[in-house]
């Protein structure tokens, strides 16, 4: 008598799962433990809502679904030790065995029991926080990502930015942070919206006309994500603020329009050792760089001494094409999410030119400067009590 289908399909399954047991190592628990103190790399090959529920401190997650396009991307190395678990061992056995079979890794276990018994033998596991269900629905794309995922999203609602102008820069900078979800966003602008803005500065329009530039753009950013809260500083940053305002916040964003406050903020930046974004733009021509106190070049670095008027004219003066800012605005927001995420690399040490009209990008390596008076090696020291001492920055930058 002829077994009925689905009884053929259980047994070829569990043939299956069976030879693949067969053919690959399993490790205990504790030997997964072990060997990854040891350097072996775990991954979780289970689906990301499990991964989220509970996961072992350490793995990486790459489904067993994606492993063929995805697994290269966190093991690198075919010949070193990788660990596979599951929820039960089963999952992990039969992606241990592709992983050899198909995709050439060498020295592949999967870990016996999942887990499951990792818990049941009282090893520790990670409960990490969870999105909300809406939070899931808005940042899906982000999470699936590899290098943002759950854990670099919780780590941008987390973040807290502080935006230098909200014009012509600071617009969509600040417009596609709120998107990302950085979870503050701090608006530093004396301004208000004036029709002669509206050719660039996207995030005002016709009937914020007269409003306070903070106000007007914590309406917008309120309006595409409500998960940002958005802190209104609707003042000039000087030395009276800059150190007060600063140690609030992870990350600046620059989108000054002089010299005086870039070297304010610069030099108050290294002191905090905050990490700085900076962009300018003029006519058709856009540079933006990272500042990372210690880890890379300052301001000063690039630019010990401002250059005269006529060399750099403001755009109220010189103008400016409309899209440009946006180029350079969404490439500081770009920035920011790697800073914050940790994923790529950030323009530390990195000048980029852009160019409109050619639509030319060219890359200049900044070193620093070993006689930089605020960050080189024989920089002045500044106790606590004179952090927010700086010198005369108008009379410095009037030469």
């Amino acid at each position: 008598m002829t077994p009925p289908t689905d009884v053929k399909t259980r047994a070829s399954g569990a043939d299956l799962i069976s030879r693949a047991k067969d053919s690959i190592e399993e490790v205990q628990p504790t030997e997964a433990r072990d060997q990854a103190a040891d350097g072996a790399i775990l991954v979780d090959v289970r689906e990301q809502h499990e991964f989220e529920e509970r996961h072992i401190e350490g793995a990486v997650l790459v489904p067993r679904g994606h492993l063929e396009s995805r697994i290269e991307q966190f093991v690198p190395d075919r010949s070193g030790r990788v660990i596979l678990y599951c929820a039960t061992g089963i999952r992990s056995a039969l992606a241990a065995k592709t992983m050899m079979e198909e995709l050439g890794y060498e020295d592949v276990a999967s870990m016996a029991g999942g887990i499951t018994l990792w818990r049941d033998r009282g090893l520790p596991v990670v409960t990490p926080r969870a999105l909300t269900q809406e939070q899931k629905e808005r940042y899906s794309r982000h999470v699936l990502v590899p290098e943002i995922g759950l854990e670099g999203q919780l780590k941008l609602l987390d973040a807290k930015v502080l935006l230098l102008g909200t014009g012509g820069l600071g617009s969509p900078t600040a417009l596609y942070l709120a998107a990302a979800g950085v979870g503050t966003l701090g608006l530093v602008d004396d301004d208000v919206v004036d029709a002669s803005n509206l050719q660039r500065q996207v995030i005002h329009n016709t009937d914020t006309i007269g409003m306070a530039k903070t106000e007007s753009a914590r309406k917008a950013i309120e309006a595409l994500n409500p998960d940002v809260k958005v802190e209104e500083h609707a003042t000039r940053l000087d030395a009276s603020n800059v150190i007060e305002l600063l140690e609030q916040y992870d990350i600046v964003v620059d989108g000054a329009d002089n010299f005086p406050t870039r070297y304010l903020l610069n030099d108050a930046s290294v002191r905090l050792k905050k990490p700085v974004v900076s962009a300018s733009i003029l006519a058709f021509d856009g540079q933006i760089s990272t500042f990372v106190p210690f880890e890379g070049p300052c301001y000063r670095c690039l630019y010990p001494t401002p250059p005269p008027p006529e060399l750099a004219p403001s755009c109220g003066a010189a103008g400016v094409l409309g899209v440009l800012p946006g180029i350079m605005g969404l490439l500081q927001a770009l920035e920011v999410v790697k800073l914050v995420t940790g994923a790529g690399t950030p323009l530390i040490g990195r000048l980029l030119l852009f160019e409109a009209l050619g639509t030319e990008f060219t890359e200049l390596k900044v070193k620093r400067d070993p006689d930089c008076p605020i960050c080189g090696p024989n920089a002045p020291e500044i106790a606590d009590e004179d952090l927010g001492k700086f010198p005369d920055y108008d009379l410095f930058c009037a030469g």
